[in-house]
């Protein structure tokens, strides 16, 4: 439930066109809703500004349907993230009104809000190709928390003259979320350039001794250049709402 859910709902209460007890029994699940298998978080909105988010593994297609259409009764945006396109097939049918966002492996449903939350624009890199999947879940993550999302995509420190193209780019955006797997190197080298946050995410893309993603998580701890901070493996859903945080426009 949005706190303009919550507003609108006290205004019609105010106004006569929403009796007591009709608002008190929407009220009385605002907390969470049980559904069983899950208490659906839907005061999230209310505390936090952005609504719980359903993590798709582990989980089956109807359970996350069932979510979706719980969470987004109010109209707002919901997403699941971690979606295996056969999955996602079985949730479209159950909730048509949601999309599936394949790069990002996210399942959304509900309108975006207008990119106009941010202050500036947010910048998403990723080292290499393979990084794109847990790129793209950063980058849809702070779009649909309504900021203007930039993407540049495969500019790895094994062609740093890929990087310096886009340095421009890079410069003007408020904050940058840089992804990487194998060595990791890229977040130091992006925030050597710039003045901006850099939120480095390492990814679990490598050989053998890059350890699912353990040795560029361990890079980009141990970074020499500042104003550079990390999230998780594989984590950009995390790196993405954090952007957002650090990019939002406070009333």
């Amino acid at each position: 439930m949005s706190p303009e859910h919550v507003r609108a709902l006290l205004e019609a209460v105010r106004s006569g066109a929403v009796g007591l007890d009709e608002a008190m029994r929407e009220l009385r699940e605002l907390p969470f809703r049980s559904l069983g298998f899950a208490h659906a978080d839907t005061h999230r909105h209310m505390r936090t500004g952005f609504t719980e988010v359903i993590l798709g593994t582990g989980k089956t297609a109807a359970q996350i349907a069932t979510l979706l259409v719980e969470l987004g009764r109010d109209g707002g945006c919901v997403m699941a993230t971690r979606v295996l396109p056969s999955v996602a097939a079985e949730i479209l049918v159950a909730v048509p009104q949601a999309r599936y966002l394949d790069a990002g492996r996210i399942v959304a449903s509900g309108p975006a809000p207008a990119p106009t939350r941010g202050r500036g624009t947010i910048a998403v890199l990723s080292a290499g190709t393979a990084d794109i999947p847990v790129a793209e879940e950063a980058a849809i993550t702070a779009e649909l928390d309504g900021n203007v999302v930039e993407r540049i995509f495969d500019v790895g420190v094994a062609g740093l003259h890929r990087l310096l193209a886009h340095r421009e780019k890079i410069e003007q955006a408020e904050v940058l979320v840089v992804v990487a797997g194998m060595d990791g190197v890229l977040p130091s080298v992006v925030a050597g350039l710039c003045s901006r946050p850099v939120i480095a995410v390492p990814t679990s893309i490598g050989y053998g001794a890059s350890l699912g993603g353990i040795a560029a998580l361990l890079t980009m701890l141990n970074s020499c250049a500042s104003g550079v901070a990390v999230v998780n493996i594989d984590n950009g859903f995390g790196a993405g709402r954090m952007a957002s945080l650090l990019n939002r426009v406070r009333a």
